[in-house]
């Protein structure tokens, strides 16, 4: 049986960790602090003990958040405060979700690869001005663009205007951007593996680490918690007395 000292503690221990405190960890504080206990140490590891930023860590919470996939208000408004905390500047933070709009972008990629399977067209030629631009702006996705490209020229070029010129002055780096974009499609919202593969070998190319592209991933794991966020919160409400 934990005393008061033990709960106080625990709460203590999962500020430290992760930085906020809320009626869903209090539900679990009284019914599995157990749950609590470990799950702090496991959220809190890779944004703890990898060699991003804190600043970098926070603007990557801030793109799982905010994702489409996910959309979790409360997480988003914690996560962007501690990035601007943690030195990320609006541009920073704009730049984060112009990312986050263009992750819908895989899903295209992957369709219009199964509709070229079904009815191919012939490919662009290498010296189309289309095909310089997509190479110079999207190298890792280029081989997909391209294929999209021979299909629709219009759409694909008004997607490059907006994935260069919606961009914030003066936000993030090539760099920091794909590791934003690792994170949001390795997490389990999103699972695009094949857009994982390329973006790591890109990230390779442009001298980002192992250790930077794994931490950019496992971030993402623990956006599970939600589910037992909104869960505890539900049993909460049933649990009160009916008036």
């Amino acid at each position: 049986m934990r005393t008061m000292n033990d709960l106080e503690a625990i709460k203590s221990r999962f500020i430290a960790l992760r930085g906020y405190w809320r009626p869903w960890t209090e539900s679990l504080l009284q019914a599995n602090p157990a749950f609590l206990v470990h799950y702090a140490e496991y959220a809190g590891y890779p944004a703890q003990t990898g060699p991003l930023s804190a600043r970098m860590v926070e603007l990557i919470y801030v793109a799982l958040d905010a994702s489409a996939t996910h959309l979790y208000e409360p997480g988003l408004a914690t996560h962007m405060r501690l990035a601007q905390q943690a030195g990320a500047s609006e541009a920073d933070i704009f730049d984060v979700l112009h990312q986050v709009t263009l992750q819908g972008v895989s899903a295209i990629l992957h369709a219009a690869d199964l509709l070229h399977e079904a009815a191919p067209l012939p490919a662009l030629p290498d010296g189309d001005p289309l095909c310089v631009r997509i190479e110079k702006q999207w190298p890792e996705q280029a081989k997909r663009l391209r294929r999209l490209a021979s299909q629709d020229p219009g759409y694909v070029s008004v997607l490059l205007d907006f994935a260069e010129g919606g961009l914030p002055e003066k936000g993030l780096s090539d760099s920091e951007r794909l590791l934003v974009r690792l994170a949001l499609h390795a997490c389990f919202t999103h699972g695009d593996m094949a857009s994982v593969r390329a973006l790591i070998n890109q990230g390779l190319a442009l001298g980002l680490t192992r250790a930077e592209l794994l931490q950019s991933m496992q971030l993402g794991g623990h956006l599970a918690i939600h589910g037992a966020a909104l869960g505890a919160t539900v049993h909460a409400k049933i649990s009160q007395p009916a008036e």
